[in-house]
């Protein structure tokens, strides 16, 4: 299947539409999002948002230069980027949602209701960005995710940058709290944002305290522990100003060593980026390397296997050996 001008979607191509599924596999819980349909799709792509944002932050308002959303559906993707649980209209509802099994559930609960019997082309690709990549990777895990085309995971690790870690787990740290400062973190440098983006007002969303308990653990010890069990094809991309997470080629190779059972791995570091990847100048870079990468995953299902590095750097120093 080759990608032909006839299969872009028209410069005036609706963009994304808000959503809302009632979720029956989980209760009739809920979920809300934006969604973009390509006619005749190469494939879907579904986006899971960060921590304090929705999914807005793949639609950035004012500006639809930034948009994933718009940039896919131009491509020929259906984009389906959904509020995780906790946010919006699954938030009155948090308190169900503690298990990370129902969590999953409604995701791809929420997947199937939106979806309905429209096409997905060759299949469904994940994308998720920060605290999004703890909901995706325990979706790619189960056992649905071995059906995914493939997993971007974006501004996540295993390890912080040390200014980081002491903000979010020092001594003055408070368990129920964002500290002060985080924002500073994950809007630096504020010369890669546009003046109405920095600080994501625009985007910004509550969230609740299922975020906290879902994440507490997650670096530390279910990362590590769920890695190894995802089979599809993985990209795990940094910014270049990553201020989170450690973004140095050794580290950064290291996590995307732990995923022993993908037939390819990709370490992307993403240049002139900061953490906030989807709403900076470069974000239009970012979105269509995340396609480009989908795009080789379609190929690679209908072909039946990747010919390539089974572990790729991009980026920065080369890999070492798996």
């Amino acid at each position: 299947m080759t990608l032909t001008d006839s299969d872009l979607a028209p410069a005036d191509a609706a963009g994304p539409l808000p959503v809302v599924a009632q979720v029956p596999q989980v209760n009739g819980i809920p979920v809300s999002g934006l969604l973009a349909e390509a006619s005749t799709p190469r494939a879907v792509v579904v986006a899971l948002h960060g921590g304090a944002v929705d999914s807005r932050y793949f639609d950035c308002p004012g500006h639809p230069e930034f948009s994933l959303l718009r940039t896919g559906q131009r491509l020929g993707y259906t984009m389906l980027a959904l509020d995780r649980p906790g946010f919006r209209s699954s938030g009155p509802y948090a308190d169900r949602l503690a298990d990370p099994r129902r969590r999953v559930d409604l995701m791809y609960g929420a997947i199937d209701t939106l979806l309905g019997g429209s096409p997905r082309g060759a299949g469904v690709f994940l994308l998720a960005h920060s605290a999004g990549c703890e909901l995706a990777v325990r979706m790619a895990a189960a056992g649905r995710g071995a059906d995914l085309l493939g997993l971007e995971l974006a501004g996540t690790g295993r390890q912080h940058q040390p200014v980081a870690h002491e903000l979010l787990w020092g001594a003055r740290r408070e368990p129920s709290r964002r500290p002060p400062g985080v924002g500073e973190l994950i809007w630096s440098p504020s010369r890669l944002y546009a003046t109405d983006v920095l600080g994501g007002g625009s985007v910004s969303a509550r969230g609740s305290a299922l975020e906290v308990t879902a994440l507490n653990e997650w670096a530390a010890r279910e990362f590590l522990g769920l890695a190894p069990d995802i089979r599809i094809p993985v990209r795990y991309t940094l910014g270049e100003h990553e201020r989170v997470w450690r973004n140095d080629p050794a580290e950064m190779a290291a996590v995307g060593a732990l995923f022993t059972a993908a037939g390819r791995v990709v370490v992307n570091r993403q240049p002139n980026t900061g953490h906030n990847i989807s709403l900076g100048r470069t974000a239009p870079a970012y979105h269509l390397s995340v396609l480009a990468f989908a795009e080789e995953c379609l190929l690679a299902r209908q072909a039946g296997d990747f010919s390539g590095p089974t572990l790729q750097f991009d980026g920065g120093a080369a890999a070492p050996e798996r």
